[in-house]
């Protein structure tokens, strides 16, 4: 996973999917912080894999803790499945 970007993230907060997943067609493009698709990434929110979002910010909101998000991506660094 990116190591390189994990810097950048704030303390606390949320993360919406496409800072995520990241958004090559956006202007600029977002790299993604966790390069899955977003059919593999809902995927893995209901197998139990990725954390589950957030939805009390919104009635159309969903979004993510940067501290599950951070914690995702220094698990799987840890064990080695990352990319650098």
């Amino acid at each position: 996973m990116s190591e390189i970007r994990t810097h950048s993230l704030p303390e606390i907060g949320y993360l919406r999917l496409s800072q995520i997943i990241g958004n090559p067609k956006a202007s600029p493009p977002i790299p993604a912080l966790i390069p899955v698709s977003k059919s593999t990434w809902w995927a893995g929110i209901k197998s139990g894999r990725y954390p589950q979002p957030v939805r009390t910010l919104g009635e159309r909101i969903t979004a993510w803790r940067v501290e599950d998000i951070r914690s995702l991506i220094e698990c799987a660094s840890r064990a080695g499945l990352g990319s650098s």
